[in-house]
């Protein structure tokens, strides 16, 4: 069952590179959705704390 808030896009990405990303993905038990994810919160909070917070427009069609 899909989220209210869910999103989902495309990614382009070379085949060896996401067999191979996939694998350690694996190796660390989740799946690349999941660490994608991870990776994204870590590169959010990275860019928040050498900035600031990113407050974001509460319009459901911002950014779209």
């Amino acid at each position: 069952m899909k989220k209210e808030n869910e999103k989902s896009f495309g990614l382009r990405v070379d085949a060896e590179i996401l067999a191979k990303f996939r694998y350690v993905c694996g190796y660390h038990g989740r799946s690349a959705n999941s660490q994608l994810i991870q990776l994204m919160l870590r590169f959010i909070a990275a860019y928040e704390r050498e900035h600031e917070a990113i407050e974001l427009e509460t319009d459901e069609n911002a950014g779209n």
